[in-house]
């Protein structure tokens, strides 16, 4: 074999994965049995420090994405480009969602059994589900009820030897709660799991399928540990799932291959590649040229063109999303809900709406889409009007006005597709109320998202992709005291009689009784104003031509598992 080319990498702390890929003209076909197609020849070794060696016939899915993962356990992080290079690749959970739907399915559990009092949940596991394999560690056993126990109690214990490794941050497992809420975590047998729980909650098993619930192995976890290495069960990790991650440069690529023994099928690529590219408009070129086959978060503008250009293919779909402004209410002048009411008043949200987001979507007035249930269509929010805004800055002391920071998102998503436009255009409507806005825009979107959690930030823009499909999982998630204190809450608002609706709801399964309470909620908010909500977007994302079985997600996830190419 002739080596082609050659691209290496580094040795980088951060992911403990390096060496080379090299891509060869001639190839032999012997040892390719495993491989999606005969001619294709992939050598793998030495998962740290080695190289990984490609045929030039082999078929490689690449998805150019906006942003490098802040890692491979996505228990510890929140970031959607994340969750897409780890939770949605490497692993699975015990539940999900069926593919391009928000119907609950078996996962890794085939079936599960509840006690009448809905507080014991009794999961059953699939037979023979395979862990990977690495070249330097192989599984001697399939899944079991020991790997679900380590995977929760590494989260819910803080004495857990694992608990730390990582940096002991949980912030969606705290989000939602799960720690007050789960009792213990019991394996009953090889194959069976309970969870008991402390209270009735509607919402467990929905947020079972979400990112923080990836099954991890306990015996990988147990060789590390003996090895001197527990951080590799988080940077070189092994899950159940359709790829196995085999070679990461930060800000650059993420490389994976087919789990050839997965549970449901080996998918139909031999490589999947993660080119990671900042730039919009160049992810754009790279679909259209065929570099990459895949791009979420398209330009706005560019979206009339696409749509008559043969290309690409451009999908689109109504989006369980909202984008907003958050006022650090523990900042003064944040801390005076006048003041954040005026500046709702100040914000032209119509003109971002035709601007921004291209006509393509709805103002946004509640925290939960038009199309959740329990939307409340009788909370109207805040009109523009500049004039009702000064007056009220006035009253509350600011008739002079005030100076401010705007932190301004460094990466496009479907509910924010233009940032930059974003801020300049709120700059401008507040400064036509007296307010001096400065625009702080020097942070990638990991330490964006790291300072904002430590509250840096007085006013912020964010927005949120509903992951399971229920109202709590925006208005607890983001709104509650709890997710104050542990991050999910970056306008770090408390508001008592808004807890105590949202924690209502939880507490019963009825739907019409669990609206009741929602619908509360969300007055309590448009009273309190923590946010200016701007807007419910409509999710596009750009293939080429040659993708095949490539289906949407309603609540935004990216998902490559038997996404194939045309020959």
């Amino acid at each position: 074999m002739k080596p082609a080319q050659s691209l290496c990498i580094g040795v980088l702390s951060v992911s403990a994965l390096s060496g080379c890929v090299e891509f060869f003209d001639d190839v032999s076909t012997e040892d390719t049995a495993n491989n999606s197609n005969s001619e294709c020849t992939i050598e793998w070794e030495d998962g740290v420090n080695g190289s990984l060696a490609v045929s030039q016939s082999c078929k490689a899915l690449k998805v150019c994405t906006p942003a490098s993962p802040q890692g491979f356990n996505p228990s510890h992080y929140i970031s959607g480009d994340t969750f897409d290079a780890s939770s949605r690749t490497l692993f699975n959970r015990l539940v999900r969602y069926d593919r391009g739907t928000t119907e609950l399915e078996p996962g890794l559990a085939e079936s599960w059994d509840v006690s009448g009092d809905a507080l014991t949940y009794t999961f059953h596991l699939r037979d023979d589900v395979a862990f990977h394999s690495r070249p330097d560690f192989e599984p001697s056993r399939p899944l079991n009820a020991d790997d679900v126990v380590f995977t929760f109690e590494r989260m819910m214990d803080t004495t857990h030897d694992f608990h730390d490794v990582g940096g002991g941050d949980y912030p969606y497992f705290g989000y939602m709660g799960m720690g007050d809420l789960i009792d213990s975590v019991t394996a009953v047998d090889d194959n069976s799991v309970r969870f008991t729980l402390s209270e009735v909650n509607a919402t467990f098993l929905p947020n079972l399928t979400m990112d923080f619930a990836s099954i991890q192995s306990a015996e990988y976890a147990e060789a590390m540990a003996t090895a001197g290495t527990p951080e590799r069960v988080d940077q070189t990790p092994i899950g159940t799932g359709p790829f196995k991650l085999a070679q990461y440069q930060p800000g650059e690529v993420v490389r994976y291959l087919p789990h050839d023994a997965y549970w449901e099928g080996k998918t139909p690529v031999d490589l999947l590649e993660f080119i990671i590219e900042p730039d919009d408009d160049q992810r754009l070129t790279n679909v259209k040229n065929g570099s990459c086959h895949h791009m979420a978060y398209p330009p706005t503008d560019e979206l009339v063109n696409l749509e008559q250009d043969d290309s690409v293919t451009v999908l689109s779909q109504a989006a369980l999303n909202v984008g907003y402004l958050a006022f650090n209410t523990d900042k003064t002048p944040f801390d005076n809900v006048n003041v954040r009411r005026a500046l709702n008043h100040a914000t032209d949200r119509a003109a971002i709406l035709s601007t921004v987001y291209q006509s393509k979507g709805q103002l946004a007035t509640n925290p939960i889409p038009p199309t959740m249930w329990s939307h409340n269509d009788d909370v109207t929010g805040y009109a523009y009007d500049p004039t009702l805004a000064k007056q009220m800055l006035t009253d509350a002391g600011y008739g002079d006005g005030f100076e401010t920071e705007l932190w301004v998102m460094p990466v496009q998503r479907p509910y924010n597709p233009d940032a930059d436009t974003m801020a300049t255009m709120i700059q401008d409507d507040w400064a036509d109320v007296g307010v001096t806005v400065t625009l702080v825009d020097q942070y990638d979107w990991g330490e964006y998202l790291d300072r904002t959690l430590d509250g840096e930030h007085s006013v912020m823009m964010l927005g949120w992709t509903g992951d399971n499909g229920d109202p709590d999982n925006f208005l607890n998630t983001l709104l509650s005291c709890d997710a104050a204190d542990s991050g999910g809450n970056r306008a770090f608002w408390c508001n008592p009689n808004f807890d105590s609706e949202v924690n209502a709801a939880l507490e019963t399964t009825d739907i019409a009784t669990r609206t009741d309470h929602y619908e509360q909620a969300q007055q309590y908010f448009n009273t309190g104003a923590p946010w200016v909500p701007l807007a419910h977007s409509v999710q596009y994302e750009v293939i080429h031509p040659d993708v095949t079985g490539y289906v949407q997600n309603p609540m935004g996830w990216h998902d490559f598992y038997g996404v194939g190419l045309a020959d």
